[in-house]
Parts: C-alpha cells; sequence; structure tokens
C-alpha cells in the first residue's frame, strides 16, 4: 500500500479513469458491434453514423488515440460498402 499522499491520490485517480475508460469502450464495443451484425445497407448506415459519433467522442476524450479511431472508421464503412454491394 502506498505512503505517500501523492501517491495514494494517485491510486485515486487512476481507479476514476479506468471506471471511465472501462465504460467508453464498452459503449465503443457495442456500437462496433451494432454495424457488424447489420443485415441491410440501410440498417448498417444507421448504425455506421452512430458507431462515427461514439468513436469520434472516444477519441476526442483521450480514451483511444485519433489515429486509432480513423482505422476503425475505415473498416467499418468498408463493412458497409460490402453490404451494398451483396
Amino acid at each position: 500500500m502506498a505512503h505517500h499522499k501523492s501517491a495514494l491520490k494517485r491510486i485515486r485517480q487512476t481507479r476514476t479513469r479506468k471506471l471511465y475508460n472501462r465504460a467508453n469502450k464498452k459503449a465503443l464495443k457495442l456500437a462496433i458491434r451494432s454495424v457488424s451484425s447489420a443485415k441491410t445497407y440501410e440498417e448498417g448506415m444507421a448504425s455506421l453514423s452512430k458507431a462515427y459519433r461514439v468513436l469520434d467522442k472516444v477519441a476526442c476524450r483521450g480514451v483511444i488515440p485519433k489515429n486509432t479511431a480513423s482505422n476503425r472508421k475505415r473498416k467499418l464503412s468498408a463493412m458497409v460498402k460490402r453490404l451494398n454491394n451483396a
């Protein structure tokens, strides 16, 4: 266990951030899962816009890097494009 005041504060901050990041990552995973489970192009486009919003928020808040968010957006849009061609 930590003995210094600053170390105790760091433990509290880490615990808070861990819960915050976990909740945001859960929302992100749900959004991505809804895009990948879409059956039609229209359904995919609707869930894609929601997933974009979640990705932008999570990247802006610093939970994931901005380039990672950009890469995931690219992959999700490719997934939805495949639905349109099929």
